[in-house]
């Protein structure tokens, strides 16, 4: 059974965590997304985890617009989980959904000898598909654990559907990533190595 079945085989270990838009406009108050909590929790075992295997951790920080509530240097922009920046963890600033464009990602994971990475963050839809389908195009092993990416609802439109639940967002986000993504395992099931060019 590929990966998107339930009997599929636990992952291989990956050597990078891209931390996807984890700002605190997203994870508390009013704007928070649904379950943000749960959110919360596996996004910080995952930081934990990478830390502890010495991967390569990459927070991705969007830029909003302005009057936005990630608009930068406002409290909203501000990463939720601490940083400890480093040879192996960094902060990269984002103008785009896709977190490879117009950023040095691509290299930082070419330089690092990277070859799998997991990614977890919001939204699932926008920002965590984006940066996900491109590491694939690049031909990276992708990981997006179920439990560690979220959205906000769809709200219901006139004619078309009722409101869309996040959690269907995000399921149907994930699988549309294709066959060549693991979107089935959760959190606790990814493992973290060095990448190959780590010293």
């Amino acid at each position: 059974m590929d990966q998107h079945g339930d009997t599929a085989p636990p992952p291989r270990p990956v050597d990078a965590l891209i931390v996807v838009d984890l700002q605190t406009a997203f994870v508390t108050g009013g704007g928070a997304v649904p379950g943000a909590a749960r959110l919360v929790d596996r996004t910080a075992d995952l930081i934990a985890r990478a830390r502890q295997g010495g991967a390569l951790l990459v927070h991705l920080q969007n830029d909003g617009p302005p009057g936005a509530e990630d608009e930068p240097h406002t409290p909203g922009w501000e990463l939720h989980h601490p940083v400890r920046l480093g040879p192996r963890e960094i902060v990269l600033r984002k103008p785009y959904d896709d977190g490879f464009r117009e950023t040095p990602l691509g290299g930082v994971l070419a330089d690092a000898g990277v070859r799998a990475v997991a990614v977890c963050g919001v939204m699932s839809e926008m920002c965590v598909q984006a940066t996900a389908r491109t590491a694939l195009e690049r031909g990276y092993r992708v990981v997006v654990p179920h439990d560690a990416h979220a959205t906000q609802d769809v709200p219901a439109a006139p004619g078309i559907s009722g409101v869309v639940p996040a959690a269907t967002v995000s399921r149907v986000a994930a699988y549309a990533l294709g066959s060549d993504a693991e979107v089935t395992v959760p959190a606790a099931g990814v493992t973290f190595t060095a990448p190959a060019g780590a010293h």
